[in-house]
């Protein structure tokens, strides 16, 4: 448009007062072409291509039409105008009685964004449920690895010579050595725990790992770490099915697993689709998350230990965990309520009268995964006990849903001593924005959540 053609409209015609004027020919075009062009969006919804493409035509005549008066600067006449306004209503009656009215259209949107809402629930009922099996399923290179080291270890007596004599030797019962344990059935991940706690270990000569694994692996850990050397530490594998006083009548987790009831839970899967499906894997039965709970039937001997979970990757010297004073409590462990997240109102249902009356819902939570146990103390406070209690209160799972920590922090409540948290830093195994800072300050990385570093959804 040129200055003389702004000038003459300037002049002739003021467009605003025209488009807010009642009785204006244009303001009236304007508020069909609005309606129109809601139309054809439906009609396009409704794969009415014809009616859509003939109100685009009509919508396009009555553009031109107004371009037309805006440059020549003077209000678009009636006589000009008549034929478009009569053929707009024309389609948009047509477009009302093939109910593209307002109400119908709105009931019509709320049964689509319905339909929406359902697809998008089901798509994160399903992505969880994928998670969930990509996070339970062992990769095949790991599983090749345990069948060839269980091939290896049947046909080799050799080894099985050698690691016979190493679950024999008085180093393991020696309270004067450092005593790390670690419960897995993962060969790989307790090969990187114990590798990494003694490359980094001032003196790992003076370290014992005792590890216990389930029958299936029980070989392949044997044979793994018979042939592989760790600077001079000791290590005992143990098979969690030779423990003779782990049953069904002294340990209540075995005894539920006996339960109908608890089986159906676990097992064959939710009928409520309000319960999250985490809540029924049939991992947070396995007795070796439970062994924890265990420390002195399984090391009788022993006065004091290191426990670390198989997901951990220790970058410091841990042995002056051992001694740092625990003041007469039986766990030491590093706290995680920095934020209202991790009190133990996330964790337990307080609604319940014997969590809401024994309990503080602002306690501090706090970690499993490196722990030191005093086990002189836990003798005296009876720790096992405490905890059977609890699991035998549970056994409807009103007090908690899920794993070992609720039943942890019922159990070590009052026993627990808190450590610098650079001892212990969680979160590698969900959240990709742990401080690198707090990574490098930390001497054991924990990648607790479902984003293992075996796994090919880690964090990368």
């Amino acid at each position: 448009v040129n200055v003389f053609t702004r000038r003459s409209v300037a002049e002739g015609m003021n467009l605003t007062e025209e488009m807010i004027s009642a009785n204006s020919i244009i303001r009236q075009l304007g508020d069909q072409i609005a309606l129109a062009k809601a139309y054809v969006v439906i009609a396009k919804e409704s794969n009415d291509l014809q009616f859509a493409w003939e109100l685009s035509a009509q919508i396009r005549d009555c553009q031109l039409l107004l371009s037309k008066a805006a440059t020549r600067g003077s209000s678009v006449t009636m006589q000009e105008a008549e034929p478009t306004i009569r053929e707009l209503a024309r389609l948009i009656y047509h477009a009302k009685e093939l109910h593209y009215d307002s109400a119908t259209m709105i009931m019509k949107l709320k049964a689509q964004i319905q339909a929406l809402e359902d697809r998008a629930n089901a798509a994160t009922v399903q992505s969880t449920t994928f998670g969930q099996l990509a996070a339970e399923a062992v990769p095949k290179g790991l599983y090749c690895l345990g069948m060839r080291l269980t091939m290896q270890w049947i046909s080799d007596p050799k080894l099985q010579k050698y690691m016979d004599d190493k679950n024999n030797s008085p180093r393991l019962t020696d309270n004067n050595l450092y005593h790390f344990c670690v419960f897995s059935d993962n060969v790989l991940a307790t090969s990187i725990v114990v590798n990494s706690t003694t490359y980094n270990a001032d003196h790992p000569e003076l370290l014992v790992f005792h590890i216990v694994t389930d029958g299936v692996n029980f070989g392949a850990m044997q044979a793994w770490f018979a042939m592989h050397w760790y600077k001079g530490a000791a290590i005992e594998v143990q098979n969690v099915e030779g423990f003779t006083w782990l049953n069904a009548s002294y340990v209540p987790v075995l005894k539920q697993l006996q339960d109908a009831e608890t089986q159906s839970y676990y097992f064959r899967g939710a009928q409520d689709s309000r319960t999250a499906i985490k809540f029924h894997n049939p991992k947070y039965l396995s007795i070796l998350n439970h062994l924890r709970f265990y420390m002195p039937e399984i090391y009788p001997a022993l006065e004091k230990v290191l426990f670390l979970d198989d997901d951990v990757v220790v970058q410091k010297d841990l042995t002056p965990l051992f001694s740092i004073d625990l003041h007469g409590n039986v766990n030491g462990a590093v706290e995680t309520c920095l934020e209202t997240f991790h009190r133990y109102h996330k964790y337990l249902n307080f609604s319940h009268p014997k969590i809401q009356y024994h309990f503080d819902p602002d306690a501090c939570g706090w970690a499993f995964g490196m722990n030191v146990f005093d086990l002189v103390a836990w003798k005296k406070a009876d720790v096992t006990s405490r905890y059977h209690y609890w699991q035998e209160q549970n056994i409807d799972r009103t007090l908690w849903k899920l794993g070992t920590l609720p039943p942890g922090l019922l159990t070590f409540y009052g026993l627990t001593e808190p450590l610098d948290r650079r001892w212990h830093v969680l979160g590698l195994g969900y959240d990709p924005n742990v401080d690198n800072q707090l990574i490098e300050s930390a001497a054991v990385l924990h990648y607790n959540g479902n984003m293992k570093p075996w796994l090919k959804l880690a964090v990368s």
